[in-house]
Parts: structure tokens; sequence; C-alpha cells
């Protein structure tokens, strides 16, 4: 039996920073090691500080979905102050939100992912790569797919200025804080968002899903890996006008069953993380972040949420799988003319299909088009002129926790305050339950259990490491 152990450090395209290693034997990954190297801190930087800046702060935590957290930071003032937001502000930031995700989940496939399928030019920032023999696209399908990566970038801009719209500037935006949304909309201000969304609408239609499922005919066999647990986990996103519906509603989906979402039953391990040690399955509210760098046998920055004592993942996938929304038409004829299947929805396609490399990229694109209908809805909602904010009156003391959904998943801010400033604040962001290391029981995370079993014919190019690991989007 060979067996080899391979380290990639860092893992390049992606958002941030991020080490794998894995352990090969007869050409399979046989176990697997995420890491995480940077400590981030934000829950410190915050201690002390006015609560209505927690907001502006943690969007600092991502560059690419600063929206979420300006969203759930607010989300969690708000539970704490007891404030309802207007109709027209959830609506606007409905619509900072949805321009975000389609920014976030267009860079993903075409700069990040895609280029595990198509081979762009001999020169920066194509290169330097790995060797990779394992590219199927036919000459025509490769220019394309590169010409397309190029339109992309300036479809990505337009995304950012539907944001900037109501949100005053992205990354990084204004316009999302606790009680609503600070712009008032006018009817120029909505005519322009939807001028700006005719272009991306298109460029989804006639460029990002027929190349995806292009792509995905050309590696039927990217159906068949890195299922993982197969268990999904979402909180809810998109806040619809009838109070506790949301476009993506919360649910999990736990050993094949669905469960109703219960966010007491989200947990933190620290066993392999490098942090101070703490109680096994500590709740969100008692979660410390307290570093440790030389603690025995653990291996990244990252703590190990877990949900009802399952490790599960989080993203396009598990929002498509738990609400099972439509297939795009491209979707329905790619998998009747690929696989013989009559899908109409997302679960139709199957659990194996769906748990997989090329299945999450699918999910993602399909999410894709399920905003685009949502966001042409909501902006028929708006009403001209309409308050969009109401001003929150924040006690000397209280504590607040919210869910929402970043694009690349669940993602849960809690917030305490004591003699009017923060006195605690926790994070469990989408990475940390996609990219964490080994809970506390010693079950893998969702990535590096995804990689078991995975081909690596050749331990000098990975490429197959690197396709499970950016199907996630970490």
């Amino acid at each position: 039996m060979s067996k080899t152990v391979i380290a990639i450090d860092p893992v390049t395209r992606l958002e941030g920073h991020l080490k794998v290693e894995v352990q090969v034997e007869d050409g399979k990954v046989a176990d697997a090691w995420i890491t995480g190297g940077m400590f981030r801190g934000f829950e410190a930087i915050l201690r002390g500080r006015n609560p209505r800046d927690a907001s502006q702060i943690v969007q600092r935590i991502c560059g690419v979905c600063p929206v979420a957290h300006a969203t759930a930071s607010s989300m969690a003032l708000e539970a704490l102050c007891g404030t309802e937001v207007p109709g027209n502000g959830r609506i606007a930031r409905n619509l900072m939100l949805a321009g975000n995700y389609l920014q976030s989940n267009i860079l993903h496939f075409y700069h990040l992912a895609g280029q595990d399928y198509f081979r762009g030019p001999d020169t920066a920032p194509f290169i330097p790569r790995y060797a990779q023999p394992d590219l199927r696209l036919s000459e025509s399908q490769n220019t394309l797919a590169v010409d397309e990566y190029i339109e992309a970038l300036e479809v990505r801009q337009v995304c950012h200025q539907l944001v900037a719209l109501f949100g005053g500037r992205m990354p990084h935006l204004q316009g999302i804080l606790a009680g609503g949304a600070a712009q008032i909309p006018d009817a120029e201000t909505i005519l322009e968002y939807a001028a700006r969304m005719r272009r991306v609408s298109e460029f989804v239609e006639k460029r990002y899903l027929p190349l995806v499922y292009t792509i995905a005919s050309r590696y039927p066999d990217m159906f068949e890996m890195a299922h993982g647990y197969r268990n999904a986990l979402c909180v809810g996103v998109f806040p619809l006008a009838e109070p506790g519906t949301h476009f993506f509603m919360p649910g999990a989906y736990i050993d094949g069953h669905d469960e109703p979402f219960d966010g007491s039953r989200i947990l933190e391990d620290v066993r392999y993380s490098w942090f101070a040690p703490a109680s096994s399955g500590t709740p969100i509210p008692r979660s410390e972040s307290n570093p440790q760098v030389d603690k025995s046998g653990a291996y990244s920055f990252i703590k190990a949420p877990v949900y009802a004592g399952h490790r599960v993942e989080v993203g396009p996938l598990a929002r498509m799988w738990i609400n099972d929304k439509p297939l795009s038409p491209h979707g329905q004829r790619f998998f009747m003319r690929q696989f013989g299947l009559k899908a109409e929805t997302f679960r139709q396609i199957g659990e194996d299909r769906a748990f997989s490399i090329m299945g999450r990229n699918v999910a993602r694109v399909e999410e894709v088009y399920q905003t685009i209908g949502m966001i042409a809805s909501w902006l028929r909602e708006l009403e001209p002129g309409a308050q969009t904010f109401v001003l929150p009156e924040v006690p000397v003391e209280g504590e607040g926790i919210a869910f929402t959904e970043a694009p690349r998943g669940a993602l849960c801010h809690y917030m305490r305050v004591r003699n009017g400033v923060i006195d605690d604040y926790a994070v469990v962001a989408a990475s940390m339950w996609n990219c964490s290391p080994r809970d506390d029981a010693g079950q893998r995370g969702a990535v590096e259990e995804a990689l078991v079993g995975v081909p690596v014919p050749d331990p000098g190019s990975p490429v197959n490491v690197g396709r499970v690991i950016r199907s996630y989007d970490p």
C-alpha cells in the first residue's frame, strides 16, 4: 500500500487563507486536515465599543460578503432592542444582499473555481499553476470560457453598483444599520437598479448557466465524488412580508431527514483549534475566543461548530436542497439529457449528485437564477418615498442573537451589552461550518470529510483536492 502526505499551503483561488494536508493511499485521499492559519480577533476588537459601531466593524471580516455581516450584526442589535424593521427597509436590505449574492457567486465560478475546468492563457493571473492533464473542454469551448472570464469582471462591477445604489458604496457599505436601511428609495433609484439588473440577468441566462452545464456535461464524474456527510443546514435568508417567512426558509437535513431549524442546537468545539480549552459543546452566548497557539493537538484558528451533534455543510447546496427550489430550464434540460432524469426541482437530481463537487457548482448557479427572479418581485414591492428605518433605543444591558445567510452559507452574530457598550460578541461564519477542523468527538469538518475518497492519481498535481475545496467557495 503506497502512502504519501500532500500539503497545499496556501490553497489559492479562494477568499482568504487556507491550508490543506491530505494523506493519499493507493491514489485516493484517506484522510484530510484543513487549517485556517490567521487569527482574526474581531470579537476582541468589538469589546467596549458602542453597539451601533458593530455593523460597520464586522464588515471587515470579509471583503467579498460584507453585506451579510452588516445584516446579521444589525439584526442582533435589533433583537437586543426589540426593534422591528419597516417593510420598505426589509426590501431594501434584501436588494442589497441579493446584489452581493450575484457578485459573489459569479466571482466564485469564473475567477476562482472555474479554472479547475478550463485553461487560461500562459500569463498572470492564470500562472503559476499545476500541470493539469484533466481538462476536457474543446478548444472552442475553452476560448468561450476565457472570454466570459473577462466579461464576468464587468458584470461583477455592475453587481457592486446594485449594492451601492442603496448602500452608498461597495464593499463595506453604509446603508445597512440597526433599524433598517439608511436610504429612502425614490423612483429613479429603483429604475436604475432595474436597468443594471437587466445586464446581470442577461449574462446569467446567456453565459453563466450555459457554461456551468457545458462543464458539467464534460465532467460527469464530478457528480460522483466528495459527497461528505450529506448533512445540510440553512438558517434562513431574504425575509418576506409575512412574519417568520423567508425566500430560503430555515431548516436542517440530517441523516436523510428534514428537521426544523433550532438555533439553540448550534454548539462550538475547540479541542483541535488554537483557542484556550473550553467545555465540549459550548453554546454561542458562552463562546470564548482566547488564542493559544501552542495548544497540543490543535491545527487551526477555525472553531468547529456542530448542529445537534452532527457536522453539516452550508451554502447554496444546503439552501437549494432544504428548500427544494425549482431548476432553471437549462438545468432541467441538462439532467434529462445527461442522466435521463425528469428533474424539475433541485432534490429530484438525487442526493448523491447534489452532494458532490459538481452538484455544489450547479446549486450555486441555480441559486443565482432563483435570486434574479426574487429581485424582480422585490423591485415591484418597494414603495418609493416610504420609510426604511426606525431608530432603535439601545438599553444599558441586554443580549441579542441573529441568523442569516452569507453567499457561502449560515451566519450567526451574537451581541451582549453591559453598561451601554459591547461586553461580548461572537460570530459563527459560513466557512467555520465548512472548513473547520475535527470536533471534540473527532468528527472531521465538512470539507475534510468530503475530501476522503477523492482520486489523486498524480500527487504532484492534486487537482481534485482543489476542486473539492473550491466547490465550497471558502
